[in-house]
């Protein structure tokens, strides 16, 4: 058993080193050979930011937030704390059908001058893509067939129905530019939480191989589209060892930065096990980032409603802060749900922990941010 476990380590350790350059160990950089030069800055930085803090992000910060929508320069972030996250999260499901607005229910205009906006203030910025079922016509939850996957890859029946779909996230890609022509640098996590099976690319849906088939032709695909800003997010759901982990993972030449997504459900009830998780990922997350030159990140996290009046101090940053975590982002604030919300706002009963968070010298926000991008 003793032995069987070493060889099973080191398997898994040179599956993680697949398609390392030799470069890159004293040069990292992002694994596109066409990369902007802000791109490669960012990357760069992202490695280097754990040194400083770790980077606070909320998703759709600036576009909506309880009780109001698109208000110039509004975020419930800033409102409770007087500043800005770091980084800003979106979401494009539904660019793939031309719609004129998300999943959502933000229209794609506003999110591209906001996200041109976050990146002149300095801020990151993360996209993901919760697209529709290209077998069944279904949305992105939709599980009820065990062959999408199969379907949209070369070969498939949907193969090319899903060209058409890459070619408009491209487009769109491709269209976050400054007005001086430069590619704002994107976070992006295409296919996240397959560990799950509540999207249709999830684990009980499609084979590893057939996943990562899926994550690597898109990623050749836009770049073939000359899609040059991106670096691309790998970001399981929770897991519970790093062989889980790596096992659908499509290898360090497709992927830049190393996330997961973790939430704390079910309340105080619960707490431990959620604390007990994020030990147990960053805890082998964090020597093989190292060791992999690549910037890991809390991609996803919070707990819906904000069950403790400390959750921030005393649940999230005392549990986090001692890894070398390159940013944490929450979900975001629903205008239209009153208690779907995991970020602060002003009539929530964990503001004032949140301006404790924000003061804490650990958490970094768009003031504290240095030059990401030179």
């Amino acid at each position: 058993m003793k032995y069987q476990k070493l060889i099973t380590t080191f398997l898994l350790l040179t599956i993680c080193h697949v398609g390392v350059p030799a470069e890159r160990v004293n040069n990292p950089s992002s694994n596109d050979p066409k990369a902007t030069q802000e791109t490669i800055h960012l990357y760069r930085n992202l490695l280097k930011i754990p040194s400083k803090g770790i980077l606070f992000g909320h998703q759709d910060a600036t576009l909506y937030g309880i009780g109001w929508k698109y208000e110039k320069d509004r975020s419930d972030v800033k409102t409770v704390c007087g500043d800005y996250p770091a980084v800003y999260g979106w979401e494009i499901g539904h660019i793939e059908q031309e719609a004129a607005y998300s999943l959502d229910s933000v229209y794609f205009s506003t999110m591209r001058q906001e996200i041109i906006k976050a990146y002149k203030r300095g801020g990151i910025n993360t996209i993901s893509w919760h697209c529709d079922n290209p077998l069944t016509g279904g949305n992105t939850w939709d599980v009820s067939s065990k062959e999408v996957v199969k379907s949209v890859l070369p070969g498939g029946k949907k193969h090319a129905l899903f060209l058409t779909w890459l070619d408009r996230v491209a487009q769109f890609l491709n269209s976050l530019e400054t007005e001086k022509g430069i590619k704002v640098p994107i976070l992006f996590r295409p296919y996240h939480e397959h560990t799950g099976s509540w999207f249709w690319w999830g684990k009980n849906l499609c084979s590893a191989e057939e996943y990562k088939t899926l994550f690597q032709f898109t990623v050749e695909y836009l770049r073939k589209k000359e899609v040059h800003h991106l670096l691309y997010t790998y970001s399981p759901d929770n897991v519970s060892s790093e062989q889980a982990y790596f096992e659908r993972y499509p290898g360090d030449t497709y992927v830049d930065i190393l996330g997961i997504d973790m939430y704390h459900h079910g309340g105080k009830a619960q707490v431990q096990q959620y604390i007990n998780s994020i030990h147990t990922v960053f805890g082998f997350l964090t020597p093989v980032g190292k060791r992999l030159q690549k910037p890991v990140v809390f991609s996803e996290t919070g707990s819906e409603g904000i069950p403790m009046n400390n959750w921030w101090t005393e649940v999230l940053l005392k549990n986090i802060e001692a890894y070398p975590i390159a940013y944490v982002l929450v979900w975001r604030n629903a205008y239209d749900r009153p208690r779907h919300y995991f970020g602060p706002h002003p009539a929530e009963h964990s503001a004032t922990d949140f301006v404790r968070f924000y003061q804490n010298k650990k958490t970094l926000f768009q003031k504290d941010l240095p030059a990401m991008y030179k």
